[in-house]
């Protein structure tokens, strides 16, 4: 009897713990930005974006177009209208954002249901999102961690650190589920016609150019 006392404490002592490490926050994966310099990443990297998209004049050979982590950061906030959207720049062409992803644009997906927060950063040559988010009712913040890169003309992720609230989760167990799921967003992860390779290095998400 006493035993069985024991074993049930202890499961409910680890119960209480484990909920109070997935509802803890977790340390930040980047600094906080003041509005002001959150706005100057999201219009560098819509430059950027706007670059990418230029038509290459032929015989240029192969060039990269890099991006940080704060305006990766800033991007995805303002996707999840976290951040006002930048004013378009002026262009003498067509806009890039009147052809489709597959045409050069690069294109961010819209808000994820429930997310009210993102940030990303980049160490080497992983790639490290946050994001609150609410599960059952309560607001979480998920840390998924990985390589990024391409095949076959599409991106790819392999997760290398999940992270629910303060808790860490196997990788090998979401990496199964996660690759169902962007099997199902295949669409979505299509490289623009003139990218041939996505990756991060040196800290910095790195877009190879034809």
């Amino acid at each position: 009897m006493k035993l069985q006392r024991i074993i049930s404490f202890a499961t409910l002592a680890i119960s209480i713990l484990t909920l109070v490490l997935v509802l803890k926050r977790p340390a930040p994966v980047t600094p906080a930005l003041a509005p002001a310099a959150a706005a100057a990443n999201a219009q560098s990297l819509q430059e950027k974006v706007n670059r990418l998209a230029q038509p290459r004049v032929p015989g240029e050979g192969e060039s990269e177009v890099r991006m940080n982590s704060g305006e990766l950061s800033a991007a995805l906030a303002q996707a999840a209208g976290l951040l006002p959207s930048a004013a378009p720049a002026n262009t003498s062409t067509s806009s890039p954002s009147s052809s489709s992803p597959a045409s050069g644009a690069m294109e961010f997906p819209g808000a994820v249901p429930n997310i009210k927060d993102y940030q990303v950063s980049m160490d080497g040559d992983i790639v490290r999102g946050q994001f609150l988010t609410q599960i059952a009712g309560k607001d979480v913040y998920l840390t998924l961690a990985g390589h990024l890169g391409s095949k076959d003309g599409y991106a790819t992720f392999d997760a290398t650190e999940v992270k629910v609230g303060d808790l860490s989760v196997p990788a090998s167990l979401v990496n199964e589920v996660l690759q169902k799921k962007l099997a199902e967003q295949r669409d979505q992860l299509k490289l623009p016609n003139n990218v041939k390779d996505i990756k991060v290095e040196n800290g910095e998400l790195v877009f190879v150019e034809k």
